[in-house]
């Protein structure tokens, strides 16, 4: 792995989970609710916001964080969401983010960007294992004039 892809891949570790609880209201519900349980959203806004990314201005995280300019594109609908939220809790608690008008709106442009983000992870890590031209696919048997 390249310095690059390892680059990638540590932004990207964190940058995915965080989209994937934003689109999986009844986790949110279980984790973020929960007073006994160390996670809450806070962290998601940390790492969308400030640590990982910038959903308000996501194009300079293509290639940190973001593989291409279809995630940059969902990455900031999904930011332009939760700003409207935070409009709707003004107290800045997970409840209230929960219930807000617009948290709908949150998981869905969500929902939108984990497939894109998973989709193309799942193709990078399809292509890594594709052989190279003139490589013998390891799982195929020779053919019977090899030997």
């Amino acid at each position: 792995m390249n310095e690059d892809s390892h680059h990638l891949a540590n932004f990207r570790v964190h940058v995915v989970p965080a989209v994937l609880a934003l689109a999986n209201p009844p986790w949110q519900r279980d984790v973020w609710l929960d007073p006994s349980t160390f996670e809450n959203l806070d962290d998601i806004f940390h790492t969308l916001f400030d640590d990982f990314c910038d959903a308000d201005e996501p194009e300079r995280y293509l290639g940190p964080s973001l593989r291409t300019e279809e995630e940059v594109a969902l990455m900031r609908k999904l930011g332009a969401a939760l700003n409207a939220a935070t409009d709707e809790a003004p107290n800045d608690t997970d409840a209230e983010y929960l219930q807000a008008a617009s948290w709908p709106e949150v998981v869905a442009a969500a929902g939108r960007l984990a497939h894109v983000m998973v989709r193309n992870d799942l193709g990078e890590l399809v292509a890594l294992h594709e052989p190279r031209t003139g490589d013998q696919p390891t799982n195929q048997p020779r053919s019977r004039e090899a030997h």
